[in-house]
């Protein structure tokens, strides 16, 4: 643990380093540290850590000059933290050593997206010690149920925990607990409970999108996850041709008034072809008030991932969606021709400007292999373009196949008629893309922009920004620019600078979208802080803070 920059009593040097073991729990604000040549330090950086709602221990030790002299840690009986639930049975050693023999095993294992070990992470759940017998078990619960490297978990942690000398039997379980949508109370009833939505997208015609929506919403329900798709074109949905459940018509609850989707597969399906309408003949007005009623009043239940096949273009439909849907990320498909990629960047300069990131390129109909030869019929390169003009990071080819095309036609994807195909195996590789990257997403988007009570100060840290600075709460409150603040007509400042008190701190402060969050001041006030307009506000410098090294 090192504490940097930060205030210290004379007989502690800022710079001395102590380090120890540190288990999170959520259930207390502050650890405490005590010296026998200075009062009791309360860092409110620090990991939080309790034992059945009382402290987890006390760390008392005693200086001079600047070495450590004498450390005691006295850990209780039962430990209960964020990073993992344990109980230690009967055994002549102290409790305390076992479970940090177990923990400090499992923190070798480095979850790839978090960049974090999974004990940090609060994977390690219901951790049961018994030294006398030599056995050890615990639980990781993952955040989907669709983690494309559960068995690799699984396998680690096997691994370090039995290379302990003491330990005889290792038994590890498998659980998935998928995070709620961070924002889900400001979201209308039938999408509080969907983790992920991913937006397919082309803005052209003819490129492949639905294709690339259907199987990769079947890929990821293979996968383990809980999928739905929502077909958004409602003047040409191509659901009803490139799925066939039983039910072919979309029922409503009476009671509820909501739509309940039909199921194909295990995989929930809303599109204007089930409701017995066919092609709409309707003007955008009216399209986007259907597409707004079928996708907010449908019953999804709890789902991973929501594939929204889009339509094409970047009109009133795509740009109600994005501002209805809070969008996780964008899958963006294209084919090699010059024309398709001048479509394709105006869809990845759309979900630009609404801070929607696109994770991955699809290029569909690159190439066929014939008589040991391969042949770009299309010409090549329209893929790479929209990567590197765009910086996005992955890029996936789909070959010609007649299969893929007649797997569309058939009402059974080719993921689902081949698994094992070439095409199914492209498919598998960008599931795997977009879990990963929707996880990296929700865990940038949720540390964003946090308030530090310790230090009175608002830490940003914009999503795929190595940038992180400090903000003073008054300022961010005086810079609103709602009409509550600032005369919409005349622009005149409506707040002024005295009206808010300098020691002001907020109350709550919540995600929107990826482009803002939402602070609540004890006023009532409710400020949406765009992510642009924060960093664009004056800057605390030379924050004192505490921080903590592993």
């Amino acid at each position: 643990m090192r504490f940097t920059n930060c205030h210290l009593p004379q007989s502690i040097s800022p710079s001395l380093t102590y380090t120890m073991q540190v288990l999170h729990a959520p259930s207390s604000p502050h650890l405490s540290i005590q010296s026998s040549k200075a009062p009791q330090l309360t860092w409110g950086l620090l990991p939080s850590v309790s034992v059945n709602s009382s402290p987890f221990s006390t760390l008392h030790f005693s200086l001079h000059s600047q070495r450590i002299h004498r450390l005691l840690w006295t850990p209780h009986k039962r430990v209960t933290s964020r990073a993992a639930s344990v109980e230690v049975g009967d055994s002549s050693v102290p409790t305390g050593m076992a479970e940090d023999d177990v923990l400090k095993a499992l923190s070798q294992i480095i979850d790839p997206d978090f960049g974090t070990d999974i004990v940090t992470c609060g994977f390690v759940k219901d951790l049961q010690i018994d030294k006398a017998l030599g056995e050890v078990s615990f639980r990781l619960e993952l955040t989907t149920p669709a983690c494309p490297i559960k068995d690799v978990f699984e396998q680690k942690a096997n691994e370090v925990v039995a290379m302990l000398p003491w330990v005889k039997n290792v038994k590890v379980t498998m659980s998935a607990q998928p995070a709620r949508p961070i924002y889900a109370e400001q979201l209308p009833a039938g999408l509080q409970t969907i983790s992920n939505i991913v937006a397919v997208s082309s803005c052209k015609g003819g490129v492949g999108k639905s294709t690339v929506a259907v199987n990769l919403a079947y890929t990821l329900a293979d996968m383990g996850a809980r999928v739905g798709i929502f077909d958004a074109d409602v003047y040409g949905p191509s659901l009803p041709t490139m799925v066939s459940p039983e039910n072919r018509l979309l029922v409503m609850n009476p009671e509820k008034k909501t739509i309940i989707p039909t199921e194909y597969m295990g995989v929930k399906l809303i599109s204007f072809g089930f409701a017995g309408q066919g092609r709409a003949i309707m003007r955008g007005p009216m399209v986007s008030g259907v597409i707004n009623q079928l996708l907010t009043t449908t019953e999804w239940g709890e789902l991973d991932y929501l594939i929204i096949d889009m339509p094409p273009g970047t009109g009133d439909i795509q740009l109600t969606l994005c501002q209805v849907v809070p969008l996780t990320a964008a899958v963006i498909v294209t084919t090699p021709q010059k024309l398709s990629f001048i479509d394709v960047a105006k869809g990845v300069r759309m979900f630009s400007k609404l801070k929607v990131p696109c994770v991955a390129v699809v290029e569909n109909m690159c190439h066929f292999d014939a008589e040991g030869k391969r042949y770009y019929p299309f010409g090549r390169g329209s893929g790479s373009q929209v990567v590197q003009q765009f910086g996005i990071p992955h890029l996936f080819d789909l070959p010609i196949r007649p299969t893929l095309s007649a797997s569309g036609d058939s009402g059974m994807p080719e993921v689902v008629a081949d698994p094992q195909g070439e095409v199914s195996k492209i498919f598998q590789n960008l599931g795997v893309c977009v879990v990963q990257r929707c996880a990296k997403i929700r865990q940038q988007v949720s540390t964003a922009v946090t308030y530090n009570k310790s230090i009175k100060a608002i830490k940003v840290k914009v999503p795929d920004s190595k940038e992180e600075f400090f903000l003073h709460p008054a300022t961010v409150r005086r810079n609103d620019r709602s009409a509550q603040s600032v005369d919409e007509w005349t622009g005149e400042q409506k707040l002024q600078y005295t009206d808010v008190p300098e020691d002001i701190e907020p109350e709550e402060i919540r995600p929107m979208g990826n482009y803002a969050v939402s602070i609540t001041w004890p006023d009532g006030f409710s400020q949406i802080a765009p992510y642009d307009q924060l960093q664009t506000m004056e800057r605390l410098v030379n924050v004192f803070q505490p921080s903590v090294q592993a």
